[in-house]
């Protein structure tokens, strides 16, 4: 019987409690096996009896000859230094999103990782969200035609803003729903049209008091010639499609939001019975005028993306999200970022 490969985990906020944990505890083969946190201790072993917790990333680094692999889930201005003591330590290393702060940072430490040989992926866990994965299958069965146009929206209603470094903290910390949400909704642009050659943005700030963007827009040209639109914004109050896509043969609209986030606060872990599986009033809808036609939605996969990092540890894959990718994304956020702020349409 091959032993649990052990993984080490840098933080217990949302990212660290809600996904990497119980993913991690949910895949076969690999168990939590240190976890830092300063103020959710007691938290973190009710959660993971079998973990050591520690108080820092110092004592975790102390175990890391013990370590299969680290996984880097603290705020977003950490991740660069705390991947790099990764890979120094010889450790493969799971970053979360947003990989760094800008596609610089995120470029050293890919070279960190390529020069050591170290394993290195980027937590990029929305490509397996139920309504992408359906948009991609939607777009690959050709029966939108030719696409010339995608939308995308991650909205939420947030009037008062939550008292952490996200909403408050300075540019430094690179919070705000531009690298909160915009490293997935750009992200899943690019993983369906590819590069990017203009990008022009709005990035506001709407309610009082916060010190980062909570309104967000961003227009992108693809290479290809098709144009994604995408919003994120903290005051939506009526739902808006997550997601449309036009072609020169049929329009697909899809409302909702993915599940499987919800279900992991709620208990419900990978395997249990309707893990993924949203409501079937949220099916998305394909066709032209009256003739329209229901579009079961895939189920979601979160699970799948630990049982890749597993298997690449053991030799039998690659690991599933190239950290390339993850900077090219930084690259339209930063991109963004200075459209925002000097009015302009950057080329890239």
């Amino acid at each position: 019987m091959v032993d649990d490969l052990r993984v080490g985990i840098l933080g217990y906020g949302i990212g660290g409690r809600v996904f990497h944990a119980p993913l991690v505890a949910a895949t076969p083969g690999l168990t939590p096996a240190v976890i830092t946190t300063s103020s959710n201790a007691v938290q973190a072993r009710t959660d993971n009896p079998g973990a050591t917790v520690v108080p820092d990333a110092d004592a975790l680094f102390e175990r890391a000859g013990e370590l299969d692999l680290i996984v880097v889930s603290t705020p977003n201005r950490t991740h660069v230094p705390l991947a790099l003591r990764a890979i120094e330590a010889g450790v493969p290393v799971v970053v979360d999103k947003p990989f760094a702060p800008t596609a610089a940072e995120a470029e050293q430490v890919v070279a960190a990782a390529k020069a050591a040989g170290v394993g290195l992926t980027v937590f990029q866990n929305r490509r397996l969200d139920s309504d992408f994965l359906t948009v991609r299958k939607v777009l690959e069965s050709g029966r939108l035609g030719d696409v010339f146009r995608f939308e995308s929206r991650y909205d939420r209603w947030v009037p008062k803003p939550k008292d952490n470094w996200r909403e408050f903290g300075d540019p430094a910390e690179a919070g705000g729903l531009l690298y909160d949400l915009g490293a997935h909704i750009v992200d899943q642009a690019l993983q369906l049209f590819g590069p990017v050659t203009q990008v022009y943005a709005e990035v506001d700030r709407r309610r009082a008091g916060v010190q980062v963007d909570d309104d967000v827009f961003v227009a992108l040209h693809h290479a290809n010639g098709v144009r994604s639109q995408l919003w994120a914004s903290a005051l939506t109050g009526i739902q808006n499609p997550r997601f449309r896509v036009l072609g020169d043969q049929a329009t697909f609209t899809k409302y909702g939001l993915d599940v499987q986030e919800p279900q992991i606060k709620t208990g419900m872990r990978p395997g249990d019975d309707g893990w993924g599986v949203e409501p079937t009033a949220d099916a998305g809808k394909i066709g032209v005028g009256n003739d329209v036609k229901t579009v079961p939605t895939e189920t979601g996969r979160y699970e799948q993306f630990y049982a890749q990092v597993r298997d690449a540890l053991r030799g039998e894959g690659e690991f599933p999200v190239d950290p390339e990718s993850s900077v090219a994304a930084l690259r339209v956020i930063e991109a963004a970022h200075r459209s925002g702020v000097e009015g302009i349409v950057v080329e890239l």
